[in-house]
C-alpha cells in the first residue's frame, strides 16, 4: 500500500463527500478509491468512514485523523516549496519589523542593497520600538537590538554587535561638574529611553542610578536634546557616532566597562522556514560581515 497516497485520497474524500467525484478527479475507478481507503483502515486498525448510498461520513476516530491528516500533507508541501525556491531566484513578499533608530540608520543601507540584490522580493517594512508580537502581526522577521538573551518565543540569529556611549555635548560640559566616574552621573541631568530594559539604571560598571528631566520612546529625539546641550544619553553607537565625529557631541566614560549590544534576526518558531526568508538572513549575515571587515 502507498500509505501517502492513501492520506491524499482520505482527505480528499473527507473534502468531497463523495468516491465518485474522488475517482473522477484523480482519474480512477470508484471500487480502486474505496479498496485504497479500505486499506488504510485495516492499516490503522480502525474505521475512518460510515458509508451508504447516498454519502459519505467520517468516524469520530476519522475527525481526529483527518486533522492530523492535513497537518502532514501541509508541512510535505511546505517541504516540497522549500526546495523548489531555494531552485529559483529570491522572490515574494517579506513583512518586517524592525526599531526606529536601527531602521534610519544602519538597516536603511542594509535593505537598499538587498532591494538592488533581490530585485523580485517585495519588502513590507515597519519601524517602532515598542515590543510586537510577531506571530500576531503577521510579521516574518524581527530585529532587536538587546544586552540580553531574546524571547525563547523565537529563533534568534545574532548578526552584529554594537557599543554604548555615554554622550553629552561640549557645551553642556562647560557648563556642568566633571564626569570622571559612573556615580558622578548622579548630579547630571540624564535622559531616560523608554524602551530601555534597565529603566533608570545604566549598566556602567556595577550600575548606575540616573535621572533626568526627559522620558523619550526615541534615540534619535534623544540626540538632537544632547547636542543642544540639554543633558547626557546612553546611546548605541549606530545612533550617536556620527555626532561623535562631528564634534556635536563628545563621549564621556569612555574606559567604564559597558555591555555590548546585540542584534538578532528574529523569526517565528516553526517546523518549515520559508527558503526566501532563509536566504534573506544569510544575506543578512554576510552583509555585516563584510561591514564589520571594513
Amino acid at each position: 500500500m502507498d500509505k501517502l497516497r492513501a492520506i491524499q485520497l482520505f482527505v480528499r474524500l473527507a473534502d468531497l463527500g463523495s468516491f465518485t467525484r474522488v475517482a473522477e478527479q484523480v482519474n480512477s475507478s470508484k471500487s480502486m478509491i474505496s479498496k485504497e481507503i479500505g486499506r488504510l483502515e485495516a492499516d490503522l486498525g480502525a474505521r475512518l468512514l460510515h458509508r451508504s448510498t447516498r454519502n459519505v461520513q467520517l468516524t469520530h476516530v476519522g475527525e481526529g485523523y483527518l486533522q492530523r491528516a492535513r497537518e502532514i500533507l501541509s508541512k510535505l508541501d511546505d517541504a516540497d516549496s522549500f526546495v523548489q525556491d531555494l531552485q529559483q531566484n529570491l522572490r515574494g513578499k517579506l513583512k518586517i519589523n524592525a526599531p526606529m533608530a536601527l531602521g534610519i540608520t544602519d538597516l536603511s543601507y542594509l535593505f537598499a542593497d538587498f532591494m538592488r540584490d533581490n530585485p523580485e522580493i517585495e519588502l513590507d517594512i515597519h519601524l517602532g520600538d515598542e515590543s510586537v508580537d510577531l506571530v500576531e502581526q503577521g510579521f516574518d522577521l524581527g530585529f532587536r537590538a538587546s544586552s540580553k538573551p531574546i524571547d525563547s518565543n523565537y529563533v534568534g540569529r545574532p548578526l552584529t554587535s554594537f557599543t554604548y556611549k555615554v554622550c553629552a555635548s561640549p557645551k553642556y560640559l562647560g557648563q556642568h561638574s566633571k564626569i570622571l566616574l559612573p556615580r558622578d552621573l548622579k548630579d547630571h541631568n540624564c535622559f531616560v529611553y523608554s524602551y530601555f530594559q534597565g529603566k533608570n539604571v545604566w549598566p556602567i560598571e556595577d550600575g548606575v542610578a540616573i535621572t533626568g528631566n526627559m522620558r523619550v520612546n526615541s534615540t534619535i529625539f534623544m540626540m538632537e536634546s544632547i547636542k543642544q546641550g540639554l543633558g547626557l544619553g546612553f546611546i548605541p553607537d549606530f545612533v550617536c557616532q556620527q555626532a561623535i565625529d562631528q564634534g556635536e557631541v563628545v563621549e564621556v566614560l569612555a574606559t567604564s566597562q559597558k555591555p555590548l549590544l546585540t542584534l538578532y534576526a528574529l523569526y517565528p518558531v516553526r517546523y518549515f522556514v520559508p527558503a526566501k526568508l532563509v536566504q534573506c538572513i544569510e544575506y543578512l549575515e554576510r552583509w555585516f560581515d563584510t561591514k564589520n571587515k571594513l
